[in-house]
Parts: structure tokens; C-alpha cells; sequence
């Protein structure tokens, strides 16, 4: 048997397509999902022009399942991000570094044919995650991508409650990094382009907030770490007397543009870039649990799961307008 399932994919002139995808029902470990919500996160942007489904940011119901399937029981939420699957026998996966596997599926270079932009989805069990029930399945979807991507560099990277932590931008990532940080006990310290976003980064947890927008030297005490989420690299220059000395950058800005730092200060200090890309299996896991002991909400605006939802939500990410993340809602 097969079941045919509604898609959203991009195109080669950007427009949103409604297609239908069909596929062999679920054997093995391979699980199907009635898809309830998806975040739309700025990854989709830079895939909007391929003849694939985008959405990475699943959420939904467990219909049916196969065979070998241990982990999750039919009528389960679970979501899924951005890697689809993992070969778990490379020296990477060994190490519990899975998202940096060898040979992974993932979002943009596999299963073009689905995704979490449809009405179902048919994915390994392997890279799907139940949704603890005092999480929300509008606020799990920006967890899976979003959320999942600042937590790697908090639990990977060692940030303590006693660190100063900067975070550049208050947007879907922003925001959440600014959740978990205050939650942590850190002295959250906030730059943003406009004054419009000060009241809602002090609500969220942050003790400070500093606007950009002009701006060359900043007055600010220094800062531990320096996590940075805007949709587009900044100029650096002022930033580099923001960070402490042994200090770390990480910039979680996805662009095609090239990292272009000053080298003098960055070897006279000591600072340290360090890259990361979404997180470990163990990591989401650890954040679901920090989500549910915290009682953290991601701030959300539902948007119909319809061709004119995702165009929507689509147009409104690039014109920077959503607060802060939008999330495609099925109805009952």
C-alpha cells in the first residue's frame, strides 16, 4: 500500500507550489506522521528556489509504523529538525557528534520529495523525538531547529550561569537563547537593531540591551561568550571590544557571504569563532527536558497550514516582521 500526502515545495522563481507526494507505506524502522506544525525557519529562504519540499521544523501524530519501530507507539507527538537520518558507524556518530555524521541525510541534500512543509511524512525513528505533553506542539516545532541550534552551543561549549553571555539579534533564535540563558542564571546581555525589541528581550530574561543600528564602539562591560543570530553577518568591528580576552564568537548567522573578521584583535585577545551547526540527538533531548523543569514557551504566531500560510510566513520572515517564530497550524 502507499499513501499520497499534500506537499509545499519551492520553485526555480521562488513561488510556493502545492503538489502531492506519494509513498510506500512505513516498513522497518520508518515511521508516518499526520504533520500538525511546522516552523518556518530562515534556512527555508535558501531553498525556496529548488524543486523540493522544504520545512524542517516537523511536528505531528504517529499513524502508523513499521515493523522493527521500538521507540514511539502510534498517536505519540513527535518532531523532527533538520537531519532525517544518521549511519551511526562513522568515527563522527561514534563520538555523539551525530549532526556532523559522514553520510546523513539531511534537509536541502535528501528526501526532496517530503518534508515538514506537507499534510504527512515518512521518517526513520531514528532522528524523531517525542514531545514531552507539557510542551505544546506549536511551541515544540521552533524547538527542533531553532531551539535545538542554541542549546548545542550552551551544552557543547560549556556555558556556565556564572558567564556573561552576549546574544546578537532577537529573532527566532535570539529569542529562545535568551530564554534558556536567563533560565540558566546567566547575565544575558542584548543587541538589537532597534529599540522596538527592548521591553520583550528584558520580559524573556535579558538583564541589558544595547542598540546597534550606528553604532561603532559599544559601552558595554565585556562578555564571555558572543552568540550570534541575525539573518546577516554585522560588521564585526564593534563587537571584537565586547568580548573578553580567551572570549568565544559563534556565529549562527546561515549566509553565503564569507566570515570577515579582523585578525589583529582577534590573536591579540585571544577570541575564538567557533562554528556550530545544530545539535546532537542527546542535546535536543537534554533541551526538551530544560524546556518542560523551566516552563519555557518559544513566543509563536500560528499561520494556517495552507499554500497562503506559507507564503505568508515566507514573506513575512524576509521582511523581518514575525515575533518571533511562525508556525503553520493545521486545523483539527
Amino acid at each position: 500500500m502507499s499513501v499520497a500526502f499534500t506537499v509545499f515545495k519551492g520553485s526555480a522563481n521562488d513561488g510556493i507550489v502545492e503538489a502531492t507526494t506519494s509513498l510506500p507505506s512505513p516498513t522497518g524502522t520508518q515511521v508516518q506522521i499526520k504533520i500538525t506544525h511546522s516552523g518556518i525557519c530562515g534556512t527555508d529562504e535558501h531553498y525556496k528556489h529548488l524543486d523540493m519540499v522544504l520545512g524542517h521544523e516537523g511536528v505531528g501524530i504517529v499513524e502508523h509504523k513499521g515493523e522493527n519501530v521500538t521507540e514511539v507507539e502510534l498517536g505519540h507527538l513527535v518532531g523532527w529538525g533538520f537531519y532525517h537520518k544518521t549511519c551511526g558507524r562513522c568515527e563522527l556518530c561514534l563520538r555523539g557528534q551525530d549532526q556532523y555524521c559522514l553520510n546523513k541525510q539531511e534537509y536541502g541534500t535528501a528526501n526532496h520529495h517530503q518534508g515538514s512543509f506537507g499534510s504527512r511524512a515518512i521518517w526513520d525513528e531514528s532522528c524523531l523525538y517525542k514531545i514531552p505533553p507539557e510542551i505544546k506542539p506549536e511551541h515544540a516545532a521552533p524547538l527542533m531547529c531553532g531551539g535545538a541550534t542554541v542549546f548545542e552551543v550552551i551544552e557543547t561549549y560549556n556555558i556556565r550561569p556564572t558567564d556573561r553571555v552576549g546574544v546578537v539579534g532577537v529573532g527566532g533564535l535570539g529569542h529562545l537563547a535568551i530564554l534558556f540563558l536567563a533560565k540558566m542564571g546567566c547575565n544575558v546581555v542584548v543587541f538589537s537593531s532597534t529599540e522596538s525589541k527592548r521591553e520583550d528581550a528584558l520580559n524573556f530574561g535579558a538583564s541589558e540591551f544595547y542598540i546597534t543600528k550606528g553604532i561603532d564602539r559599544f559601552d558595554v562591560a565585556p562578555v564571555d561568550h558572543l552568540i550570534v543570530t541575525t539573518s546577516f553577518l554585522p560588521n564585526w568591528k564593534p563587537y571584537l571590544d565586547v568580548v573578553k580576552r580567551r572570549g568565544t564568537i559563534y556565529p549562527l548567522t546561515v549566509s553565503p557571504e564569507n566570515l570577515s573578521i579582523p585578525s589583529l584583535p582577534l590573536i591579540a585577545r585571544g577570541i575564538k569563532v567557533q562554528g556550530s551547526v545544530g545539535s546532537t540527538r542527546g542535546v535536543t533531548l537534554r533541551m526538551l527536558d530544560f524546556v518542560v523543569r523551566n516552563k519555557i514557551e518559544p513566543v509563536v504566531e500560528l499561520l494556517p497550514f495552507t499554500k497562503a500560510g506559507v507564503e505568508e510566513g515566507m514573506a513575512r520572515l524576509r521582511e523581518g516582521s514575525v515575533r518571533y517564530r511562525a508556525v503553520l497550524a493545521a486545523e483539527d
